[in-house]
């Protein structure tokens, strides 16, 4: 099973992300990750939706998604050619005795200290999967306490465009 991130430019208003979201359950799809924010014209939102399957499933869901009428546009990111990010949040047990290890762990990874506590520090990371994978895995000695992740966002390079 190949994995597959679909942008998807759609209309923004409410009910949108239920058809969305509906039309992969009733088929059977499973989505991996699903982002969607809204785009810098306030009508419209982008979805990142990222999929496993075969070069059928792909077809057959971008095929589904373009009769929704509310979806503008659809394209299929080539992983080669699109720029794939994605942000956690981990708060970490970080007592006086293990602070600075955590801080030191994190600054590895260019990650930012968004709040600290008494007992408990979280770390902000953006990037690939792979390096948000890591830099969990290093912090686990400490003890993660929570752990909250937005999915892949992603964007192609060039001057091509979602929706022209």
């Amino acid at each position: 099973m190949k994995r597959y991130v679909l942008s998807v430019l759609v209309e923004n208003h409410a009910g949108v992300l239920s058809r969305v979201s509906g039309l992969f359950s009733r088929r059977g799809y499973n989505i991996d990750s699903l982002t969607v924010g809204e785009t810098f014209n306030p009508e419209q939102s982008r979805m990142t939706i990222v999929v496993r399957g075969d070069e059928y499933i792909l077809e057959q869901i971008e095929k589904q998604l373009s009769k929704l009428v509310e979806v503008i546009s659809i394209k299929h990111c080539d992983l080669s050619e699109t720029v794939v990010r994605e942000m956690a949040l981990i708060k970490v047990n970080a007592s006086a005795m293990n602070r600075v290890g955590v801080i030191e762990t994190a600054n590895i990874f260019r990650a930012h200290i968004v709040d600290v506590g008494i007992d408990s520090v979280i770390v902000e990371v953006t990037g690939s999967e792979d390096k948000i994978a890591s830099l969990i895995r290093l912090l686990e000695p400490f003890g993660i306490l929570e752990l909250v992740r937005t999915g892949l966002t992603a964007m192609t390079r060039g001057e091509n465009v979602l929706g022209e």
